[in-house]
């Protein structure tokens, strides 16, 4: 199960980065051409929305490596393994129902928006954009699940992972 998890993961990363390297292209290219003189409105809403998917596969990415944004000071300071294994699963529970809540909240986004359009791409429809924000909600879930698993079974078993 670890090596699916680290599999997704690592496929999330390189979906992160390939959004990261097209943010990255669009905005080269748009100053290029406002250096030029030359108007190039698409690259406002590839960058942007390019950005939006990088930062979500991302933040999906680190919860798996547990390096997402989090206080530890609570958990540095403790001495018992077995509060800090407690400590961990309310933790992890918490941030596991704020990812359901995204994956409720961000497939009604995306269905809400899936027939508008890009303003500088009016073929393109909004709903696929807004897609990252289920994703990452899912994948997220996903990887807390397994983490509040392995926490429960170190806890019983008496061990840390």
């Amino acid at each position: 199960m670890k090596k699916l998890m680290d599999t997704l993961q690592k496929i999330q990363i390189a979906i992160g980065g390939a959004f990261l390297l097209i943010f990255l292209v669009t905005v080269v290219y748009q100053i290029i051409c406002r250096y030029m003189g030359v108007a190039a409105m698409w690259t406002e809403d590839v960058s942007m929305y390019s950005f939006i998917w990088a930062v979500f596969m991302g933040a999906a990415a680190m919860v798996h490596s547990n390096a997402h944004f989090a206080f530890t000071s609570m958990i540095d300071s403790m001495t018992d393994e077995r509060k800090k294994t407690i400590l961990q699963i309310i933790i992890n529970l918490i941030v596991l129902t704020f990812c359901i809540l995204m994956i409720i909240y961000g497939y009604e986004a995306a269905k809400r928006f899936w027939n508008f359009r890009w303003v500088n791409i009016p073929s393109m429809k909004r709903g696929p954009t807004w897609l990252c924000i289920p994703i990452c909600g899912a994948t997220s879930s996903i990887y807390l699940l397994y983490a509040i698993c392995s926490e429960l079974k170190s806890l019983f078993t008496g061990g840390r992972n």
